[in-house]
């Protein structure tokens, strides 16, 4: 299974990312490529363990950015979600919807690392 196949199967939107890059399926694979070391660098689970909720705010707030770039669907939803209760400042939701898109995150990551 590419790559591609693989991320579709996380339920990530592969066809509309492919559009956002016009199509050029290589340049698309090589931002792919970078999403891993972002997603580790921006660690949101980092700011919520230290009680920093701005910086739990700004981190997911890139990170969603990010993730709807590359059409990363799940993670796009759930980061959005983050956001949305963060500036209601609904801490307790923002870390319940981490927590569930953590494992998530953790495949793709995996996912794209293993075809690097």
């Amino acid at each position: 299974m590419s790559l591609l196949e693989e991320l579709k199967a996380l339920g990530s939107n592969v066809d509309e990312g492919l559009e956002r890059f016009m199509g050029n399926a290589a340049l698309y694979e090589r931002m792919l490529r970078t999403l891993p070391g972002m997603l580790k660098k921006t660690d949101v689970g980092e700011a919520f363990a230290a009680g920093n909720m701005t910086d739990a705010m700004e981190k997911a707030h890139a990170l969603k950015g990010v993730t709807g770039n590359l059409s990363i669907t799940p993670l796009y939803e759930g980061y959005t979600k983050v956001v949305d209760y963060l500036r209601a400042g609904r801490e307790d939701l923002a870390k319940a919807v981490f927590d569930e898109i953590a494992p998530v995150q953790e495949k793709v990551i995996e996912c794209i690392e293993g075809r690097s």
